[in-house]
């Protein structure tokens, strides 16, 4: 049975503008789901009708089998984390945690209890006497996650909380906010605009675009057999082809590429069908010269520590590519170089689906 479910939400203010369009979601108990997108794209303020900061214009939002639509914030078990952290400045790190459960009433000693529990999930024991401004951005961010857990939510809601830390000190923190939750079991909504975090993170991605979701899957599905051109696009990078569809044998399509023909996967295309094709740039290989899919000349390389990124001209189009730098020779600028993949890494998304 769902923890968390979201029927028909839809959301437009007064000045005609839609944030949020007819949308449908459930969230089972104890899963990790983000609602990724880029900015407008509608993920703040589902959050925010889920949460009960904003009424939605029609639809509904049920948690354990309640309707919670109308209800108010404090009233819907939940716990939410902002992008600010939203900490006391004058109170320390215990007093910041305990904050909710004092509001609540809780007995002092049960108060006491369970602050230093949280702050022990987050690692920060013994910093409980601390000021916001004597923590680095990593331990603040993880105070207002122990202030969170503190009250215990059935549901806790994530609000960009990492984009105002640095990349590498953000990466640790995917890792250790994932397996908290893995830990602690409880159902939780990320919003960001950060593909890598949401696929990080996540046992389901909603991809968002326009107020609706453009694509809803498991991360490795979405990345690489998006259904909607948008994901497709959205999702790191790609290389998109157009071609034409010159038949279909036992599921692969044989698609004409500027007179070169390759198989993709079918995707419900019909033989003289339009299609685009698209290939991530760390599926394409090199292969000596007249021996894989086509041939083309290192237009430029880059170096990005762990990878070399290259862009291709071919008569394919021009191509982005990468590979590891694992101590190899790679090929320089100007080069003539092979480019091969595998059969199943080309996929194929029909030319109407992808102007959709």
């Amino acid at each position: 049975m769902s923890n968390l479910i979201i029927r028909g939400l839809s959301k437009t203010y007064s000045g005609g503008f839609t944030a949020v369009r007819n949308l449908d979601l459930e969230v089972k108990s104890g899963e990790f789901i983000s609602l990724l997108g880029g900015s407008g794209c509608g993920k703040t303020t589902t959050l925010q009708m889920v949460a009960g900061f904003i009424s939605p214009t029609t639809g509904s939002v049920h948690l354990g089998g309640n309707d919670i639509t109308s209800m108010l914030p404090e009233k819907r078990d939940m716990g939410i984390v902002f992008q600010s952290y939203a900490l006391f400045p004058h109170m320390t790190v215990a007093e910041n945690v305990g904050f909710g459960l004092q509001m609540r009433k809780v007995p002092k000693q049960e108060l006491a209890t369970r602050v230093e529990e949280a702050l022990a999930m987050v690692r920060l024991s013994g910093l409980g006497a601390r000021y916001p401004r004597e923590l680095s951005g990593g331990q603040r961010q993880r105070v207002a996650i122990a202030r969170v857990l503190t009250i215990r939510p059935s549901v806790l809601l994530l609000d960009e909380p990492m984009s105002n830390l640095d990349a590498k000190l953000r990466g640790e923190m995917h890792v250790e906010l994932r397996a908290l939750q893995r830990r602690l079991g409880i159902t939780t909504i990320l919003v960001t605009h950060d593909q890598v975090e949401a696929m990080t993170m996540s046992d389901r991605i909603a991809v968002m675009a326009d107020g609706c979701i453009a694509e809803l899957g498991k991360p490795q599905d979405v990345y690489d057999q998006p259904t909607s051109s948008f994901a497709m696009r959205f999702l790191g990078q790609t290389n998109i082809l157009m071609g034409k569809v010159k038949s279909i044998s036992q599921g692969q399509a044989l698609v004409h590429l500027d007179g070169i023909v390759v198989p993709a996967n079918r995707q419900q295309l019909k033989v003289g069908d339009d299609a685009m094709l698209f290939i991530r740039p760390e599926r394409i290989r090199f292969t000596p010269p007249g021996v894989g899919k086509a041939e083309g000349r290192i237009a430029s390389r880059l170096f990005l520590g762990g990878l070399w990124y290259y862009e291709i001209e071919s008569a394919l189009g021009a191509l982005k590519m990468t590979a590891p730098n694992n101590g190899e020779r790679q090929p320089q600028e100007g080069e003539t170089v092979g480019i091969g993949w595998g059969d199943g890494d080309l996929q194929v998304v029909s030319a109407e689906a992808a102007h959709g």
